[in-house]
C-alpha cells in the first residue's frame, strides 16, 4: 500500500493519538493504524474512529498521566 499524499510506504503498525480536549491533552496509545514510513501520515479504521471518540468522551480515568513541560514561543 502507498500513501496517497507522498507515494511512501504504509505499514500496519501501533501508534499513539493526541487531541486538545475540553482544555486537555489527551494521549491514547497503542492504537492500530496505517502509518506512512516516509511522512508519518495515519490511516484509522471507521472502528478505531469509533473506540477513539468513546475512549475520549468517556470522561473515564486514565490509566497514568504524565507532566509535559509547556513554553509560550518567544519572538
Amino acid at each position: 500500500m502507498r500513501c496517497e499524499l507522498c507515494s511512501g510506504k504504509v505499514v500496519k503498525k501501533k501508534t499513539s493519538y493526541s487531541i486538545f480536549y475540553e482544555s486537555h491533552w489527551l494521549i491514547v496509545e497503542d492504537v492500530p493504524a496505517k502509518v506512512c514510513l516516509q511522512c508519518g501520515e495515519r490511516l484509522f479504521d471507521p472502528d478505531t474512529v469509533e473506540a477513539l471518540q468513546k475512549t475520549v468522551w468517556s470522561k473515564r480515568k486514565p490509566d497514568k498521566k504524565i507532566e509535559t513541560p509547556v513554553f509560550e514561543f518567544a519572538y
